[in-house]
């Protein structure tokens, strides 16, 4: 386990140098996309002209309050990143995203896609909005905010250091999801042998 602090864009060699256990806290446009954002984007393309090339995205929908004119993040825990299943892999096919936070784990059609895309999935740790909220730092911009809402919409932050941060699936085919899921079938039917089930 290695630890990393990484600034967007992130090229594709610091990339490919990450592997499951590592520890990483990003810097730099991190920017909030949960299903319906993703379905938004992959109809119209990237917000605003913005380059998503070397970002990291993060499976969140924010709790924001507008203050003297500026937008604040109050909470910003992740958002249960399997319901981005069945968009995420022809998301990183069409944008060239880097670093996909979330929690929970994703399938293994994302693995793959994180596999051919030279991409990683990060882990934060659920119920730690405020500390993610504080990583995050200011609002840049937002997009699709009137048609889509405030947890939906595309919030793009300027973040500091948001982690810590744990790769979860990395570029290889690696995912420590799947090692888990494997070590528990075993140590069950282990266990269900033992008692001659």
């Amino acid at each position: 386990m290695t630890e990393y602090r990484l600034t967007t864009p992130v090229d594709e060699e610091t990339i490919a140098g990450l592997r499951t256990g590592d520890i990483i806290y990003v810097s730099g446009i991190v920017f909030t996309a949960r299903d319906e954002a993703h379905i938004e984007l992959l109809k119209h393309g990237e917000p605003g002209g913005m380059d998503l090339g070397g970002l990291a995205l993060f499976h969140c929908g924010p709790v924001m309050r507008r203050e003297a004119g500026e937008w604040k993040v109050l909470a910003a825990g992740p958002t249960t990143s399997f319901r981005m299943e069945s968009l995420e892999p022809d998301f990183l096919d069409r944008f060239p995203v880097k670093i996909v936070i979330g929690k929970g784990g994703m399938g293994p059609g994302t693995l793959e896609a994180l596999r051919r895309n030279n991409a990683v999935y990060v882990s934060f740790t659920g119920g730690a909005g405020a500390l993610a909220a504080k990583g995050l730092g200011a609002v840049r911009e937002v997009h699709y905010l009137e048609e889509l809402g405030m947890p939906e919409a595309v919030w793009v932050f300027e973040a500091r250091e948001l982690g810590p941060l744990v790769v979860s699936m990395d570029a290889h085919g690696s995912s420590l999801y799947a090692d888990v899921d494997g070590k528990s079938k075993e140590n069950l039917a282990r266990i269900l042998k033992r008692r001659g089930l």
